[in-house]
């Protein structure tokens, strides 16, 4: 039996270090290099934004794709990526990609008006790329799309069954879906037979969410409790019947961490590196962290710390409603983000009103983020869903016990300690069902008093220090999936 390394191209939007909105450049920035040592023979399709543009190494063209989705001109470069080396294919269209603000929005937050084309061509690409058309030196068995701005490389694909390519597609967040008006579907270069609810069409719009759930081989999203929920209507924003019908095509697939990028021990941008047996720096970066945001030094509060976008699926109100208490019962809190205006001023407000005892920082900021992830005593992720969440996991790698509502992969990587009284021997934080302010608090007023017993405290941190939180488990069980679609897509092949 063969055991040639599957080939498999990854295309996404986003990838860490080079540009982030959020965890799926995380996914991105890890992954595929975890794969590759893993056996793999992974190659990367991002387009070509200004930070990944100008970042990449040895960028050479491989193919001239000609005027495309309202570009004159479009090329396919192949690179390296700096740090990691992995292969990369960048398309280059100018017109389409080398612009000011993000990669879906402009500098007031306003969404690019050309993002079907801007994403439909990234979709596109792929699929050439996918059925040997582009790259004369290499062809992908596994086409691994990431959210809905590369969904629609499974429906190109679709449109040629006879190539013998796997298309998978992992859904990082099923309520971003990438909805365009209905008739903009000539743009794309499809037929009028991919308008129709049994295909992209969704309530009278294009939905690009819809291409990877109705044509990719596999499914798979970020956690596998995410995976049933988005199968129910409370989840499912609309798509459940579609999800469901999928059935054991749809998997989860919990995310890991980059434990290089993310290590306390030789971490570059926090005050005093530490680990779990010489844990004295963890003190240190606590006093740091009050100290720069003008927070009472005060080591006897336990510290709240939220690092996330500031919106309602992040349960954020449910803090804001809390917060009084909490800091009644001689708690801190310290909140980085940015996101809706409505609660940026009121986080703001807050900070005015308990000064010393709150503070906030509007803005994104990476070494801010691992600042107070280290000198934070807790991390809050009050989600009303997550479909994994990788704050809870950067704070149990750094000691600060995480504080999670019990949805996606929180409910899949905290465990909680229940009543400090009686705790369990397995736990790692504290974790709260109910989307209420009264629940978040009854969870808080547990990690408070537990804050105040030094010997239990230090178990949940050394607890959450142990645990395996890298993506090299997670890449064996995308190994074997890949495997599993190399063999459907083609059964003349072996692994």
């Amino acid at each position: 039996m063969s055991t040639r390394p599957v080939k498999v191209l990854q295309v996404g939007a986003e990838i860490f270090p080079l540009i982030k909105t959020g965890g799926l450049a995380d996914v991105l920035g890890a992954l595929p290099q975890v794969l590759a040592a893993q056996g793999a023979d992974v190659r990367l399709l991002l387009p070509g934004l200004p930070a990944i543009a100008d970042a990449v190494l040895h960028p050479r063209q491989v193919a001239s794709l000609g005027p495309a989705f309202g570009a004159a001109r479009v090329t396919l470069l192949r690179a390296r990526m700096p740090r990691t080396q992995l292969p990369v294919y960048v398309i280059d269209a100018p017109f389409l990609y080398r612009r000011g603000g993000g990669p879906y929005q402009d500098d007031h937050g306003r969404e690019w008006p050309d993002n079907l084309q801007r994403f439909g061509l990234l979709g596109w690409a792929a699929a050439q790329l996918a059925q040997g058309r582009l790259d004369p030196d290499w062809q992908p068995e596994v086409l691994h799309a990431h959210d809905w701005h590369a969904a629609l490389a499974c429906a190109y694909l679709g449109t040629h069954p006879a190539a013998a390519v796997a298309s998978a597609f992992t859904i990082h967040n099923l309520a971003y879906q990438g909805l365009f008006p209905h008739d903009d579907c000539t743009l794309l270069g499809l037929s009028t037979r991919w308008l129709s609810p049994s295909a992209l069409e969704f309530h009278g719009q294009l939905s690009f969410m819809k291409a990877g759930l109705k044509f990719a081989d596999r499914v798979t999203t970020v956690s596998p409790s995410y995976a049933r929920e988005i199968a129910t209507p409370e989840f499912g924003v609309g798509l459940e019947g579609v999800i469901r019908g999928r059935g054991a095509d749809v998997s989860g697939i919990l995310n890991g961490i980059d434990t290089e990028v993310w290590d306390p021990a030789r971490d570059p941008a926090i005050a005093a590196r530490y680990d779990a047996v010489q844990s004295a720096g963890k003190a240190a970066n606590k006093a740091a962290l009050q100290q720069q945001h003008g927070l009472q030094p005060r080591p006897d509060a336990p510290l709240f710390g939220v690092v996330s976008r500031l919106t309602s699926q992040k349960g954020l109100d449910l803090v804001l409603a809390a917060l009084p208490e909490l800091v009644r019962q001689g708690a801190q809190l310290l909140v980085q983000g940015s996101g809706d205006a409505a609660l940026e001023g009121a986080f703001m407000q807050a900070a005015g009103a308990h000064a010393g005892q709150v503070a906030v920082h509007i803005g994104y900021d990476e070494p801010g983020a691992h600042r107070l992830v280290a000198g934070a005593d807790l991390i809050l992720v009050p989600s009303r869903f997550e479909p994994c969440g990788l704050t809870q996991m950067y704070g149990l790698r750094y000691g600060t016990v995480p504080l999670v509502r019990r949805v996606g992969g929180l409910a899949d990587t905290v465990r909680d300690l229940g009543a400090p009284d009686a705790p369990a021997a397995d736990a790692n934080g504290f974790v709260f069902d109910e989307a209420s302010p009264q629940a978040l608090l009854g969870a808080a007023s547990r990690a408070i008093q537990a804050y105040r017993q030094p010997a239990l405290w230090a178990r949940l941190m050394k607890r959450g220090m142990a645990e395996d939180l890298s993506w090299r488990g997670a890449a064996r069980q995308y190994l074997a999936l890949y495997a599993d679609m190399r063999r459907a897509a083609d059964p003349r092949s072996a692994d």
